[in-house]
C-alpha cells in the first residue's frame, strides 16, 4: 500500500472524526425531540430565553470537524513553507561550457560519459517529441536535461538523490525527475536503439569470424555472436507489481539481454530491457531482435552462441545441450 503523506492523513483523520460526530448529533436528535409544551411558551419569555441561550449555544462538533477540513483542502501545503533555499545553475553551466571542452576528465566524473559520447546520445534523442511541446513555457535545452539525468544515473545512494542532484543543477527538486523521465522516454524509444545500435557490416563480421576460427576451431567460425542475460539490481521495490520484479537472487531486478560481437573489443550491437528479473533469461530472448528476425539477420550457417537456458535452435546454439 502506497505511503500517506502526513497531509492525507490528517485529512483521513478529521473527516472520520467528523462523520462520528454527525453520526452522534443524529442520534441525539432522535433521542431528546422537541416537546409539545414549548410552543405554548409565551412569545415575551421566548425572547428573553433565546438570548441567554444563544450566548450558552455551543457550535457542533460536525461543523468544527467541517471547518477544518475546508481550511485544509484551502492550503497547498499542511506546515508553512520555509524560505526558499538558495540554489544556482552556474556548476551546470560550467559543465556544458567549459570542462566539457577544457577537461573533458572532470565532465567525464560528473555524467560518466565522455564528451564525444554526451554528443552522440544528445543528437540521438534532441529530435523526440518528449522534448517539444506547444506550451508557451519552452522547456529547458535537451543538453541540460541529458546533464542532469546522467548525472543522476552515474551516482547512487545519497548522491542520486532529487536533493543532492537539483542542489547541483540550480534546479527544482521535481524538476530533476521531469528531466530524468523525459530522457528515459527518449533512451527506451525503438528509434533510438536503431540510432544507437547498427547491425555489423560484412568487413566486421567478417573479422568477428576470424577471430573465433584463432581462438577455438574453423568448424565454429560461423558462431561469431554471444547472447546473455543480466540481472540489473533496483535501488527499492518497485510501487506497482512488486513481486514480479524479485528474481531468483533474492533482488528486485530488471533482465536486461544483450548480445555481443564475439572480437576482443566485445561490442554490444543489440540489447533488450523492460522485462523483470523474474522472468526467465528464455522469454526475455524471445523480446529482442534476433529471434524475430533471424531469418534476415544471420546467414544460413551463422549462429549465436548461448548457455543452456536459451532454447535450441539451429541459429542458436547452447553448449552442454543435447539436440533431440
Amino acid at each position: 500500500m502506497p505511503r500517506q503523506t502526513e497531509r492525507e492523513q490528517a485529512a483521513e483523520a478529521l473527516f472520520h472524526a467528523y462523520m462520528a460526530s454527525l453520526i452522534s448529533e443524529s442520534e441525539t436528535c432522535l433521542d431528546n425531540p422537541p416537546s409539545d409544551s414549548e410552543d405554548d411558551t409565551d412569545t415575551d419569555s421566548l425572547a428573553s430565553s433565546s438570548d441567554s441561550d444563544s450566548d450558552e449555544a455551543l457550535e457542533p462538533m460536525s461543523g468544527f470537524y467541517l471547518d477544518q477540513l475546508s481550511t485544509l483542502y484551502s492550503r497547498r501545503y499542511l506546515a508553512d513553507r520555509s524560505n526558499t533555499i538558495s540554489k544556482s545553475t552556474e556548476d551546470l553551466t560550467l559543465l556544458l561550457q567549459d570542462w566539457k571542452i577544457s577537461r573533458p576528465e572532470i565532465f567525464r566524473s560528473y555524467v560518466r560519459v565522455s564528451p564525444s559520447c554526451f554528443d552522440a546520445i544528445l543528437a540521438a534523442i534532441e529530435d523526440d517529441p518528449i522534448f517539444h511541446n506547444n506550451s508557451q513555457n519552452q522547456q529547458d535545452p535537451i543538453d541540460r536535461q541529458l546533464a542532469v539525468t546522467l548525472h543522476r544515473l552515474g551516482h547512487y545512494g545519497n548522491a542520486a538523490s532529487t536533493l543532492k542532484v537539483a542542489l547541483w543543477a540550480g534546479v527544482g527538486y521535481g524538476t530533476v525527475r521531469l528531466y530524468t523521465n523525459r530522457v528515459m522516454v527518449a533512451v527506451c524509444r525503438e528509434r533510438f536503439r536503431r540510432s544507437a545500435l547498427r547491425w555489423p557490416d560484412d568487413a566486421t563480421k567478417e573479422k568477428a569470424k576470424q577471430w573465433v576460427e584463432e581462438a577455438s576451431c574453423p568448424a565454429w567460425r560461423h558462431g561469431w555472436l554471444m547472447v546473455d542475460g543480466t540481472l540489473v539490481p533496483l535501488f527499492q521495490r518497485p510501487g506497482f507489481y512488486g513481486n514480479t520484479w524479485f528474481d531468483r537472487k533474492h533482488n528486485y531486478s530488471m533482465n536486461v539481454q544483450t548480445k555481443l560481437i564475439s572480437t576482443p573489443d566485445l561490442r554490444i550491437i543489440d540489447y533488450g530491457v523492460g522485462l523483470p528479473g523474474s522472468q526467465h533469461d528464455a522469454t526475455a530472448w524471445a523480446e529482442t531482435r534476433i529471434p524475430q528476425e533471424h531469418d534476415l539477420l544471420l546467414d544460413e550457417n551463422e549462429w549465436v552462441w548461448a548457455d543452456s537456458a536459451y532454447p535450441l535452435e539451429k541459429w542458436c546454439q547452447a553448449p552442454y545441450k543435447k539436440q533431440v
